[in-house]
């Protein structure tokens, strides 16, 4: 199954700067680049792949090359899908490890970089599936994300993948998170428009938040549920 680590990542000066909450009158750029340089030789991104077809979609779960998942969006989401592309993401464990030899201040700076590389690392994974296998758009969905779609979906993902630690070093711990823990996991899927599970969801209070909250979105969602 495919393994992908020549994976570049970029990240804006600006983008850097607003992550961390530093000030450009305070030498922020000064300071956003000093931590990117630092932080950059200890980012290894590499992702495990396989495209898989779905076999059946009942009324709130698919199942995808035997494995089922439960969830009424995701089944809502892939009404006219074949083919999917389950993964697991990391960018490595070495920032992480640095990190935690660091005081405070410094650990969340590190931390917060390797989630911004992360999500940079991801859209270069699309990017790239994109261009490889001829698809205009295509949008994903990872377990946890949403409460229609909880984190013990990790089961059958990692059992739909199989030998994701040897592949890239990302194991599934007994309380189901990801070790490495800057690490994430999901499903990428064909689509007309781009899905943002944020769209969804209407937690006030989240760091990771890609975009706005959407009641009008949700109940379209929820009435499809029917």
């Amino acid at each position: 199954m495919p393994v992908i680590q020549d994976i570049s990542i970029e990240l804006a000066e600006d983008d850097i700067m607003r992550a961390l909450r530093l000030d450009l009158r305070k030498a922020g750029g000064e300071r956003a680049r000093e931590l990117w340089l630092k932080a950059r030789p200890l980012l290894h991104p590499r992702v495990f792949y396989r495209p898989a077809f779905v076999e059946a979609k009942g009324v709130d779960e698919v199942r995808i090359e035997g494995r089922v998942f439960r969830s009424r969006i995701l089944r809502k989401n892939l009404e006219p899908v074949e083919k999917v592309f389950p993964y697991v993401l990391t960018v490595g464990p070495d920032l992480e490890t640095h990190a935690a030899e660091e005081d405070l201040l410094h650990r969340y700076y590190l931390e917060t970089l390797a989630d911004l590389a992360l999500g940079a690392a991801s859209d270069a994974v699309d990017n790239r599936l994109r261009r490889r296998y001829g698809f205009e758009t295509l949008a994903s969905m990872s377990p946890g994300s949403l409460e229609d779609w909880p984190i013990t979906e990790q089961v059958p993902l990692f059992d739909l993948l199989g030998e994701v630690e040897s592949a890239i070093g990302v194991r599934l711990t007994d309380s189901l998170l990801m070790l490495p823990r800057k690490s994430i996991s999901g499903i990428f899927f064909p689509s007309e428009e781009s899905f943002i599970s944020c769209r969804l969801c209407p937690r006030t209070v989240c760091q990771g938040r890609k975009a706005s909250y959407d009641p009008d979105l949700r109940k379209e969602y929820e009435e499809g549920e029917a």
